[in-house]
């Protein structure tokens, strides 16, 4: 089955976090696998060319939305995967605590700045969800106000895919014992100390209350035009895997194809034979 399909949540499904298995590794053994790392660099070199050919073709756009708990490996996924993307074609957004301009605008704004033009791919790190993940879960705005965002964040996907955005959406799964140990390495390890923030502690307790925001997320918003993906994330390299074939698999699904030259081939052709020639005497003279 094509992971497309195999990780992608059904619309109208209603999702249950507590039975999707956060260390999941399908057929495969381990990381270090041979045919791990082969399939990987497959999927890398079909995203880059498929994103050269999207870049050529200049008629529509791709934008890939990472969320996840804080440690999930959202920062680790663009590192690893996303970084195949051609920069020249490419962008990566984080969002955080909006800004005083970004406040006093809607809250899809700011979203919106952030969106590729057509040729180009644009990586969120953290969305649009963040306004019914983090508010709602800490009472930021009353329930009548973040309840609406659901339809409102749908409508405004929508919107985008009729405008040429094709929109991938991945949530990136790992379980609370995998947390902790990633959150000991941080502590651990002097080179990822820059990573470490008293916030992540203090969202342990909130748990509960971001899989319930999380399910009516995926639950709600994941429709034919923008799907959410499920990707069991505790093992590093499977997540990897899996993100990189689901784009890859998509993005060649589009049938992408080089547009018509805009000069005459043979004209151009004879060109540079005549230079060449030219030039080929002069050096004999």
């Amino acid at each position: 089955m094509k992971y497309l399909e195999k990780f992608r949540v059904k619309p109208g499904s209603k999702v249950d976090l507590s039975k999707v298995d956060a260390g999941f590794k399908d057929k495969y053994h381990h990381g270090g696998d041979k045919k791990v790392q082969k399939e990987l660099e497959t999927h890398i070199n079909k995203m880059r060319e498929q994103q050269y050919l999207m870049y050529a073709e200049g008629g529509r756009s791709l934008l890939i939305c990472l969320q996840g708990r804080d440690a999930a490996g959202k920062d680790g996924t663009i590192n690893h995967v996303l970084s195949a993307m051609n920069p020249q074609g490419c962008t990566v957004t984080g969002f955080k605590v909006p800004s005083a301009e970004e406040a006093a605008h809607d809250f899809l704004w700011r979203y919106h700045q952030a969106m590729p033009p057509k040729g180009h791919v644009a990586i969120f790190n953290r969305s649009h969800y963040e306004d019914v993940l983090v508010v709602r879960v800490h009472n930021l705005v009353p329930k009548k106000i973040w309840s609406q965002r659901y339809q409102q964040i749908n409508d405004f996907e929508k919107m985008l895919s009729d405008n040429g955005i094709h929109i991938l959406k991945f949530y990136l799964h790992i379980d609370p014992d995998e947390q902790l140990e990633r959150f000991k390495k941080r502590i651990d390890d002097p080179a990822r100390h820059w990573k470490i923030s008293t916030g992540d502690y203090a969202e342990r307790p909130f748990w509960d209350a971001y899989s319930k925001a999380y399910e009516a997320a995926l639950s709600r918003c994941s429709t034919a035009h923008a799907p959410w993906f499920i990707i069991p994330s505790n093992h590093k390299w499977f997540r990897n895997l899996a993100v990189s074939r689901i784009i890859s698999e998509y993005m060649e699904s589009l049938r992408m194809k080089f547009p018509e030259p805009t000069v005459d081939i043979a004209e151009i052709r004879q060109k540079y034979h005549d230079i060449v020639s030219n030039e080929k005497k002069r050096a004999d003279a």
